[in-house]
């Protein structure tokens, strides 16, 4: 019987946001400079401008670390490192820069990377969730176990930010949860296991049609006739199309359009669109307060008392309305913001 043939975990990808920097740069000092595996980085990063994480890790270990672009091969001993406002993918060996539907308001993010390397390269991959808040790279982690790779998350108790950790423990159990400064050994013990060629389940139909949104960005896309969810009653925040719920109970949609959500991250945003409107109600009011007063003392000054009186009203009525409006607005919680930096 000819012998099955052999390849290893070549190949690890890790996600960050909020106190990412500070995870990474401990990362790339820990990780062995003859480590026999290609890295992938995503930080969630503002689409505008330019990103000087290449440089930042640059100066910590021994690893070269690249900005990825679409075609670059996968590089051993290599960190690559996603650039703003694009999805960084993995199809086959390489690199593909991607400007897809973002996925929980980002773009880079981490689910579509950890998922493409999930569907392209199977158990071949180790995926490692740092430090930030709300849940990307969740979902992305669920499809690296399932296709037999090897997961590992940051202690909460040892991230800046614990919500993406915490929230990666509420849906699976990883391979290891560890201190980012003990994260290089047990990777180059991970990289360094053998598997089987064709070990571990296949990717999922749903798997690889999310995979193609990210990549090809296809439009108008019905979840529905390819019996991956059902229509919502919920509204994508950033296109306001119908949101569909992907494989009901587990907390993820989709629009036509392809933009993707989580339960956290969608709550998160609808919260965002709620301030926005009252600030914009409060502006309205305070314009229409002004408005009145102006008018008030026109009408004073020409001697039109009845008019006078209603306006004066309006503005008081207003300026009311406005006080109880910004009085709510003060009053909401601080939120953390989702940033690299």
């Amino acid at each position: 019987m000819a012998r099955v043939s052999s390849q290893y975990r070549d190949v690890i990808v890790a996600g960050a946001s909020a106190g990412g920097v500070e995870a990474l740069k401990t990362l790339v000092a820990t990780v062995p400079a003859d480590i026999p595996a290609a890295i992938a980085v995503v930080l969630h990063l503002p689409a505008g401008g330019t990103s000087a994480l290449a440089t930042i890790l640059r100066r910590f270990g021994t690893l070269p670390v690249v900005v990825a672009a679409s075609g670059m091969p996968l590089g051993r001993g290599r960190v690559h490192v996603a650039p703003p406002d694009h999805h960084l993918l993995l199809v086959d060996d390489q690199f593909v820069l991607s400007h897809g539907p973002t996925e929980s308001g980002h773009r880079p993010a981490i689910n579509a990377l950890f998922r493409s390397a999930a569907v392209a390269l199977g158990p071949r991959v180790t995926g490692i969730v740092l430090s930030g808040v709300l849940d990307d790279g969740v979902a992305g982690l669920v499809a690296i176990r399932d296709r037999g790779g090897r997961t590992v998350v940051q202690d909460p108790r040892d991230a800046l930010y614990s919500g993406m950790p915490r929230n990666a423990l509420r849906h699976l159990t990883p391979d290891h949860v560890l201190p980012v400064a003990d994260m290089g050994a047990a990777l180059n013990e991970l990289v360094r296991e053998e598997v089987g060629v064709g070990a571990g389940s296949s990717a999922s139909a749903s798997m690889r049609l999310e995979d193609r949104i990210a990549r090809l960005g296809h439009p108008s896309v019905d979840h529905e006739a390819e019996g991956m969810g059902e229509r919502s009653v919920f509204s994508c925040p950033d296109c306001q199309g119908t949101l569909n719920e992907l494989n009901r109970g587990q907390g993820w949609y989709r629009c036509t359009v392809g933009h993707a959500w989580s339960e956290e991250a969608l709550l998160a945003a609808q919260g965002d669109v709620f301030e926005r409107a009252l600030w914009t109600a409060l502006r309205s009011l305070d314009e229409k307060a002004n408005l009145a007063r102006r008018m008030h003392a026109a009408a004073v000054q020409r001697g039109d008392h009845w008019s006078a009186g209603r306006y004066g009203r309006t503005a008081d009525e207003t300026n009311e309305a406005a006080d109880v409006l910004r009085d709510r607005l003060t009053a909401l919680p601080d939120r953390q913001v989702e940033s690299g930096s």
